[in-house]
C-alpha cells in the first residue's frame, strides 16, 4: 500500500506528453501568428491594387475628357484660325462617303499558256 521511496513518482512517457503538447500548441500559437500576419499582408496588397485600379479609372476618364476638348470641332477652327493655316471649310456637296470594305477582287490566274 504504502510506495516504496526509491520507485520513481511518475512515469517517462508522461513527461514525454507533456512535452509533446506543449511543442503541439507552441507550434499551433506560431502558425496562428504566421497565417494572421499573411492575411494582413493580404488584406494591405488587395487595398493598394484598388487604388491603383481606381487611379487608373480616374486618368482613363481624364484622358477621354482631353481627347474629347481637342476633337471638337470648333476648338480646331479656332486654332487653325489663330496658327494662320491655308485650310479652308468645304462645301458638305464635296464630301464623298467611302466603302470601308474592301472591293474583293475576282482575277483568275493561269498558269498554262
Amino acid at each position: 500500500m504504502n510506495r516504496r521511496k526509491d520507485e520513481p513518482r511518475s512515469h517517462a512517457t508522461v513527461f514525454i506528453a507533456v512535452i509533446l503538447a506543449a511543442s503541439i500548441s507552441a507550434g499551433g500559437g506560431v502558425l496562428h501568428a504566421y497565417y494572421k500576419n499573411r492575411q494582413v499582408q493580404l488584406t494591405r496588397e488587395i487595398d493598394a491594387i484598388d487604388r491603383r485600379v481606381e487611379h487608373s479609372r480616374l486618368e482613363i476618364r481624364t484622358t477621354e475628357m482631353r481627347m474629347d476638348q481637342l476633337l471638337n470641332r470648333f476648338v480646331i477652327r479656332k486654332q487653325l484660325q489663330e496658327n494662320g493655316s491655308n485650310l479652308r471649310p468645304i462645301a458638305l456637296s464635296a464630301v464623298e462617303e467611302i466603302d470601308p470594305a474592301p472591293a474583293a477582287r475576282r482575277s483568275v490566274a493561269s498558269t498554262a499558256p
